[in-house]
């Protein structure tokens, strides 16, 4: 099956609900999406449910993030930048 967006690569740095979410249909059809997220805590959804799996990860996080890359960086910082 041929990727719409194969060799597309997108950089979310989205947060919250709509933007996850569009990045996530991106990644469904083949595009490389790298999530940006900060250091020491990450994404808030990472702590958003019910539903957390037996582990305490949110299925929620999981669900909306599916076929990305993640990655964390410090924006505020010259080296992140």
């Amino acid at each position: 099956m041929t990727k719409l967006l194969a060799g597309v690569r997108v950089l979310d740095l989205a947060r919250m609900l709509a933007g996850p979410y569009g990045s996530m249909l991106l990644a469904d059809m083949g595009a490389e999406v790298i999530k940006v997220e900060e250091p020491g805590g990450g994404d808030p959804m990472r702590a958003m449910g019910p539903p957390f799996l037996p582990d305490g990860e949110s299925a929620y996080f999981l669900a909306i993030n599916r076929n990305k890359k993640s990655v964390a960086i410090d924006l505020s910082a010259a080296d992140g930048r």
